[in-house]
């Protein structure tokens, strides 16, 4: 079964901290080894909002959004980041997100993919039959270079022995906690109701 919904396939397609593994925050050289915790990612698109004093936040729409429907989101507080150039807004990207268990953390984590080479790659992953069921399975997640020299690397590798009772308490403690992925949608807390 695809990891991505036919729906936004063609938007993962092309181109090139806390409670959360970000992949950009990998050093250069180095991997996390992590477990996903559900099969069915929370697809969105994703936009930054700048405030005038330097704050900037993440907006996020379950459709892929119009200006009009930015505007509204951001208000008066937040202007649209410009692009690299400063010479237009910033595009709006598809990413998904994942609750995921981090070895190196023991802890539940949310895993939000913006890379599209991991998307298309962990989508990839999801239709061999040898990995019918990615939640049985490890994944190491690599990183090597550093700006637009950047090059990740998604591998599957076999569970971990003797992991899957952690990764299992830590997830229902984490899901008694109130964990709701969906709230991301909304800028809530994911890991607790508010």
């Amino acid at each position: 079964m695809p990891f991505i919904s036919d729906k936004n396939k063609s938007a993962a397609s092309g181109g090139g901290g806390g409670g959360y593994l970000n992949p950009s925050k990998i050093q250069s050289g180095g991997n996390v080894r992590f477990a996903l915790l559900d099969d069915q990612p929370l697809e969105f698109f994703e936009c930054w909002g700048e405030t005038t004093d330097g704050k900037s936040k993440p907006f996020r729409f379950a459709e892929d959004p119009s200006p009009e429907d930015i505007q509204e989101e951001m208000g008066d507080d937040y202007n649209r980041r410009l692009n690299r150039e400063g010479t237009a807004p910033d595009k709006v990207k598809f990413a998904i997100a994942v609750p995921v268990y981090n070895y190196d953390t023991s802890s539940v984590q949310i895993m939000q993919l913006g890379q599209k080479s991991l998307i298309n790659e962990l989508d990839s992953v999801s239709q061999m039959e040898d990995y019918a069921d990615l939640l049985a399975w490890d994944f190491v997640l690599g990183k090597e270079g550093v700006g637009l020299e950047t090059r990740y690397s998604l591998r599957p590798a076999p569970r971990k022995k003797g992991a899957q009772a952690d990764i299992e308490t830590a997830w229902t403690e984490s899901r008694d906690s109130g964990f709701d992925i969906s709230r991301l949608l909304t800028g809530d807390n994911p890991f607790k109701a508010n």
